[in-house]
């Protein structure tokens, strides 16, 4: 998948006139990734934290079609990690003349990764992928294939044209989809979610473009305008349930009933809100790079959202636990500041 976040899959995407994105630290390798060896340099170079942000996609495309998560739907997420890991490593092998000026630190320019490596790894990786999606079913191949080409595009030559951003915005919504059709065997039921996801993605991968210049309030205001829209939607606007589901949440017999959840979309707002709000008042490159950040991290609790929108509370639960398990696993790993892009 593009390098992102996540887009495409990802991924997202921002500076150097191109969907660049990084965490906190744009900048510097953390004092972990300056001392580690070649395992190190592999997890730094396929932004292993990131992972996390990926396997909700498919899990929101499953719940969509009504189908409970069986061995297929892990095949997807197994293709989306591969295909998510070719992207990454894709992305800087593509970067590697740029990167050797503005990034000098990362694997590839330092010396610590051979360009080679990191291209027949995205390589093996894309056809990881599509293998796992061919083992999840025809429907599921039929959406990862212009998945993985998807990815590589964006890599190879759409990341720096204003093709971009609709690109990764549909790596991401493609993921969503390739969830529902190894589950499901269809997509058509998916496609409210993944256009939802899409425009999120679309939107934060816009306000990453200006991440290290600033100077537009155009872009995080859009952004700010989107995010309420679709907080609105996976709120209050749910899809109708597969008649299992339906049967499910018919009225029961009065009596004590449990206290309601928040609504659904309340985290997803929470996240990407406030920094796109602080972004639009003052687009200085540090607070554009904090929205890009609350961005990607929205990204997680709008799987969610989108699972519960479409019934599938079980599901929604799971994905929302993936955020404290990425944070988790950085921290443990050393690599909070490490760049996803």
């Amino acid at each position: 998948m593009p390098a992102q976040e996540v887009p495409g899959l990802g991924d997202s995407p921002g500076a150097r006139g191109t969907a660049r994105t990084t965490t906190t630290d744009p900048h510097g390798p953390t004092t972990a990734h300056a001392r580690g060896g070649p395992a190190t340099a592999w997890a730094e170079l396929l932004r292993l934290p990131a992972l996390f942000t990926v396997p909700g996609d498919a899990l929101a495309g499953a719940a969509a079609t009504g189908v409970r998560p069986g061995p297929r739907t892990l095949l997807a997420i197994g293709s989306s990690l591969c295909l998510y890991e070719a992207g990454m490593a894709l992305n800087d092998w593509a970067d590697r003349a740029e990167d050797a000026v503005e990034r000098p630190h990362r694997p590839l320019p330092s010396g610590r990764i051979r360009p080679a490596a990191a291209l027949t790894a995205a390589g093996a990786l894309t056809g990881a992928g599509l293998a796992l999606a061919a083992g999840a079913g025809r429907p599921a191949l039929a959406v990862a294939a212009p998945l993985a080409a998807t990815v590589w595009a964006y890599d190879l030559a759409l990341k720096h044209t204003p093709a971009g951003p609709a690109a990764m915005a549909a790596a991401r919504g493609l993921d969503l989809l390739l969830g529902a059709a190894a589950t499901g065997g269809g997509t058509r039921a998916a496609l409210p979610s993944a256009a939802l996801l899409g425009s999120h993605t679309l939107a934060v991968t816009a306000v990453s473009r200006r991440e290290t210049t600033g100077g537009s309030a155009l872009a995080p205001l859009a952004a700010l305008a989107t995010t309420g829209v679709l907080t609105r939607l996976v709120t209050h606007r749910r899809t109708r349930l597969p008649a299992g589901r339906r049967a499910a949440a018919a009225p029961r017999q009065p009596g004590p009933r449990p206290p309601h959840p928040p609504p659904p979309g309340a985290a997803y707002a929470a996240t990407a809100a406030r920094p796109y709000f602080h972004a639009t008042l003052n687009p200085s490159p540090p607070l554009t790079q904090r929205a890009v950040g609350g961005g990607i991290r929205a990204t997680v609790p709008l799987q969610a959202a989108l699972a519960a929108r479409s019934g599938g509370t079980v599901t929604s639960l799971l994905v929302a636990a993936l955020a404290p398990a990425g944070r988790m696993f950085a921290r443990r790993a050393g690599m909070r500041k490490v760049s996803i892009t």
